[in-house]
This record gives structure tokens, sequence and C-alpha cells, in this order.
């Protein structure tokens, strides 16, 4: 299954324009953002996990990355309430599901495969520093290695600034609203834009709260055929 599978291309979705698409697992749904590979892809998805419903154990060989948008995730390392941020890197394993339901924007098979760092961080405890070049935009990290930056960005009203993305990057609104390139985002909008490319951005009235990667399409990691 290959969708959105050329990072040569800009690409833009909104989260509730996509149709919900089962999965092998009773009461566990998916919105494809994009995906190279069958049932072991590099994806990027929003999954929603019905209440009670569950994933059988498993491993991510090529590592996991997810904020919990909704509801409360869970597995045998924790109780994972919306605004959660988890890397489980590549050979990690666990047995996911939520009793309560839940919503979660994860990412797989994007990781460094020699990368073994775990994080697991709640956005809602963490503070934010001025980005003195870019006023009314303040950052939280929340990781960076040789590969990749991510990072939360909290707009003010009204912020506007145009960034280079040398390395490719994407976007995903957790709150607000934003206008990129004459294209507007809203809450669960998903913006990727190719190595080499630029992202202008000017927040809406009520401000933007965005999850940003970048620098990781500069090489594309697969698993194995």
């Amino acid at each position: 299954m290959r969708i959105n599978a050329d990072f040569t291309q800009r690409v833009l979705l909104h989260a509730d324009e996509i149709d919900w698409l089962d999965s092998p697992m009773p009461g566990v749904s998916r919105r494809p953002l994009d995906r190279i590979g069958g049932e072991v892809a590099r994806a990027t998805s929003i999954v929603r996990y019905a209440a009670g419903s569950r994933f059988s154990p498993h491993v991510h060989h090529g590592g996991e990355e997810f904020i919990v948008l909704e509801g409360v995730f869970q597995d045998e390392h924790g109780d994972f309430p919306v605004g959660a941020y988890i890397r489980n890197p590549p050979q990690s394993r666990h047995e996911p599901g939520s009793e309560p339901g839940c919503v979660i924007f994860v990412k797989l098979w994007q990781f460094d495969p020699e990368d073994r760092t775990q994080v697991r961080l709640d956005l809602a405890k963490m503070g934010a520093v001025a980005d003195a070049a870019r006023p009314g935009v303040a950052v939280t990290p929340l990781f960076k290695d040789a590969r990749e930056e991510v990072r939360l960005e909290l707009w003010s009203p009204g912020a506007t600034a145009a960034m280079p993305m040398d390395g490719g990057a994407e976007l995903f609104v957790l709150e607000g609203a934003a206008e990129e390139s004459g294209e507007a985002l809203r809450r669960h909008s998903w913006l990727r834009v190719p190595p080499g490319g630029r992202v202008a951005l000017t927040a809406g009235p009520e401000g933007a709260r965005i999850w940003i990667k970048s620098g990781h399409l500069r090489e594309i990691t697969l698993p194995p055929s």
C-alpha cells in the first residue's frame, strides 16, 4: 500500500475529512496520512481505540512515536492522557490498548535504526521558551539528535514567521488555527513539507499549538519487504 508516498511533494490533509478504516484488531481504526507497506509499514496515521480495545503484544522493530489527542492510551508502562508524547525506540515492546478509549497521532518505522532512547513526556507539564528570532512564538523542545528535531510550538494570535526546512518537516496542529502559503490549517491538520522546502505560517485569531518534526525527510527509513 502506498499513500502520499512521494516525499518530494508537499501534502496538506485535514483529519476530519478522512474516513476511518478498520485495522486488523477489533475496535481499532485508522485515518492514514502517509504509508508505504502493508500491515508492517512506514506510516503516519491517526489511530482510534474504542473503549476496551487493545492490540496484542508486539515489538516495534522500526520504532513508534505518538501523541495522545483524546482519552487515555494504556500499556504495561502506564496510563498516558491527552498531551502525552511518547517515543518507543526500535526493538521496544508493549501491549497497547485503552479501557476508556483514545485517539493518537502516531508514526511508525521512522527512527534511526540505532536509536534506543525512550521518551515519555507530558506536554501539559512542560514550559516553553520564547524564540527571539520569531516574535510571538514559544518553543518546547521534545527530542533532538543528529537526524531530526521534534518540538512543540505555541503561536500567539497573528504571529507570523517563515522557516526554511532543508531536511523537510511535518506539522500537526494540536489546537487553534493558522495559514500556511495561503492554505488554512485547523485542529488536526497535517502538513508535510519536502526537503529544501519552506514553511511560512501566520497564526489565526486564537493562536495555534503545533507539533513540528524537522530534518527527518532527508533519509526515508522503510521496513523490510
